[in-house]
């Protein structure tokens, strides 16, 4: 995905499809019934926002005013104080969903959303609305299929952003955004948004909750979409906040983790198991670190490593078969399980490693008989075998239950 990080100025657009006086003589917004189509959608959720939504229609009406862009306000909100009074004296619509969700009230306005371009934005103040241009003219020019408003390299005014948020929450949200989907933004849960509506028929937007911020960005990397960012003034927001922030920021991680199989149970499987193949080898060829040598309980402690490692880095294939995960493992072990390895071939190899298995522990039974069932020494070798035994046995089970998923998809 592309990123790029531009200042724009709030220069008014002079563009024949976007400059058309308002269709209503007595509002500057588009109106539910106008004939005349809206440019842009100005979408905001709101709960109980009376305090702030009459300043944010307000600079919605000074954008437009100069901007030229046919606007339309939609509230789509789940209030019970007068929110959304107000926004209709505005003139503003005012839709209100059927289910709770921050997520969900965006996905729900979308769907009655007129404009061809698409601006978001919480509707308590803290976004300058009236500086909407300057997300939307890259957009409007082709430069980028969704423009964003980064706080992070913006001005954060005194009182806006609590300290744990800002120095704590919100970079490390996206520092793991773009380690695990090459994001490669600076403030991933702003919400101040501008993109092309036509980008909502390419993404998968599913959440419900505040999870959707990331979830927008994630779908957008993984399709390689063209984001750019322009920062912003974040403002100290009007009435009572409703974000909780450890609850929502682990929605956020637990939403990006369970998207990313590969970071989530491939790499850790894969790389427990090699330590453990690398300890039980060690222990077998009698290495020694420093002139200490490792036992059969050093040997012990690497298969449990390797048997643990191995199953969950066949999670990461069921999980990328089960769930279809915005970031699909491309992992050679994953990309093997699922495209080359079809039921009957893995369940022969895994038969092949448990037989293998078996042969050495029927070679230590004999051995043990000979003693007259008194004496068995415990070997390095022995551990690897009963090692070999119990992935052979994961391996043909494996197989069957990965090939029962991809059947029921």
């Amino acid at each position: 995905m592309t990123v790029q990080v531009h200042e724009y100025a709030a220069d008014a657009v002079d563009q024949s499809d976007t400059a058309a006086a308002p269709s209503q003589p007595d509002s500057v917004l588009v109106g539910r019934d106008s004939d005349v189509p809206p440019t842009v959608s100005v979408v905001m959720p709101t709960m109980n926002e009376e305090e702030g939504i009459r300043e944010c229609i307000e600079r919605v009406k000074r954008a437009v005013s100069q901007s030229g862009y046919r606007t339309e306000v939609v509230i789509s909100d789940d209030s019970d104080d007068r929110t959304p009074e107000i926004a209709r004296e505005l003139g503003a619509i005012v839709v209100e969903p059927d289910q709770p969700g921050y997520g969900y009230a965006y996905r729900y306005a979308f769907e009655r959303c007129r404009g061809e371009y698409i601006v978001i934005g919480d509707a308590d103040t803290t976004y300058d609305f009236e500086q909407f241009p300057r997300l939307l003219d890259p957009v409007v020019n082709g430069e980028a299929d969704m423009v964003m408003g980064s706080r992070l390299d913006g001005e954060i005014k005194d009182g806006a952003m609590p300290a744990l948020h800002q120095y704590v929450g919100n970079p490390a949200l996206t520092r793991f955004l773009n380690v695990f989907y090459d994001a490669g933004v600076s403030d991933a849960h702003s919400g101040y948004r501008a993109f092309r509506a036509g980008i909502l028929d390419e993404l998968e937007l599913k959440t419900d909750g505040m999870e959707f911020a990331s979830e927008m960005i994630m779908d957008a990397g993984a399709r390689d979409l063209t984001i750019e960012e322009i920062p912003i003034t974040y403002h100290e927001r009007e009435g009572e906040a409703t974000l909780e922030s450890f609850r929502d920021g682990w929605r956020h991680v637990r939403f990006m983790l369970v998207n990313a199989p590969g970071y989530l149970f491939t790499g850790p499987g894969i790389g427990m198991s090699a330590v453990g193949v690398v300890v039980m080898l060690a222990v077998f060829a009698g290495v020694t670190v420093s002139g200490v040598s490792f036992g059969i309980h050093t040997s012990i402690a690497g298969a449990l490593l390797t048997i643990v490692g191995y199953q969950v880095a066949n999670l990461g294939a069921f999980a990328t078969v089960a769930s279809d995960p915005i970031q699909r493992s491309e992992d050679v072990l994953t990309t093997t399980l699922i495209d080359r390895l079809n039921l009957e071939r893995m369940a022969t190899i895994g038969a092949g490693v448990w037989l293998a298995g078996v042969a050495y522990a029927g070679w230590l039974v004999v051995q043990w008989a000979a003693t007259g069932f008194t004496q068995l020494p415990m070997r390095t070798g022995d551990v690897i075998a009963f090692t070999a035994i119990v992935i052979g046995l994961q391996t043909v089970f494996n197989a069957f239950f990965l090939s029962t998923v991809s059947h029921n998809r």
